[in-house]
């Protein structure tokens, strides 16, 4: 039984000094990262396919069960559109050939613009793909939570090839009007998508935005506790990103949200003592 948890990056310049120690040299941030955390979002993956070698210093500091969410380059999904982009697939897909399995599933996050019309388009990229990965698809055009028959379509589709459907639960975030910097810019950029908790595959992932005062952000998180818990007790093993708009918190936030589901669930596995991070040094 388990429930990995984790942040939308591994590095933040706020966690210095308070989650990770300060300074620690780039290439050992994941690995600190890692003692906090069990999973991680692959965003960078997005705007620029990294090297092999690169991808292989990741594998080095993380444990073969640490999950990575690569997302797909946006070349792929947004400016082609899951057409026409073989070139740009296939650089990727080798890119991450060094995490091996921890490269928990490859992350499809499409535009807005993309809706229920487009979906015979994902169903043949879907298609297309090496069995060798799990997929996970992020909508967010109103069609795939408004009309039941869209829902039913993209549902189906992701069943057929045995991929998720991850949702980004905004709704707490947009509860009330934003009330500090960070707020106010994710309240301009952020998807306001409904609820859903519906998981298709043995391993569902949520992401989950809550808001930069910690309390408001636990409140918000308070229903996902029933459905992750509900998840463990099916058999399923599922993974949760927890978001603010500063990212201030996050790796402790994450690891509560952990916590919380394992007081209801106590044979749950914990998660990893975090390497003690001691005083600033200048020297």
């Amino acid at each position: 039984m388990r429930l990995h948890v984790g942040c939308a990056m591994w590095t933040h310049k706020s966690w210095q000094g308070r989650f990770l120690a300060h300074p620690l040299p780039a290439h050992e941030r994941l690995r600190a990262y890692a003692g906090w955390c069990t999973a991680v979002e692959g965003n960078t993956t997005f705007y620029a396919t990294p090297t092999p070698e690169t991808v292989a210093s990741w594998a080095r500091q993380t444990d073969p069960d640490f999950r990575f969410v690569p997302k797909l380059p946006k070349v792929v999904t947004h400016e082609r559109r899951l057409t026409g982009a073989d070139d740009e697939l296939r650089a990727f897909l080798n890119a991450i050939e060094p995490l091996g399995p921890r490269a928990h599933a490859l992350w499809i996050q499409l535009p807005g613009s993309f809706g229920p019309a487009d979906v015979p388009a994902l169903a043949r990229f879907l298609r297309g793909l090496p069995a060798v990965h799990r997929y996970a698809v992020e909508v967010r055009h109103p069609a795939f939570f408004d009309d039941p028959r869209a829902v039913r379509t993209l549902e189906e589709t992701l069943v057929t090839v045995g991929a998720e459907w991850i949702p980004f639960d905004t709704t707490a975030f947009f509860r009330t009007p934003p009330t500090s910097d960070a707020e106010r810019e994710a309240w301009t950029r952020k998807p306001r998508t409904p609820l859903r908790t519906r998981a298709l595959t043995d391993r569902p992932i949520v992401r989950y935005l809550g808001r930069d005062d910690p309390a408001r952000t636990v409140e918000g998180w308070q229903p996902w506790l029933d459905v992750v818990t509900g998840w463990l007790r099916e058999g399923r093993s599922p993974t949760v990103f927890v978001h603010t708009p500063d990212n201030a918190d996050a790796p402790d936030l994450a690891r509560r949200f952990h916590d919380e589901v394992r007081a209801r669930l106590p044979e749950l596995e914990p998660l990893p003592e975090p390497v003690p991070v001691g005083p600033s040094t200048l020297f």
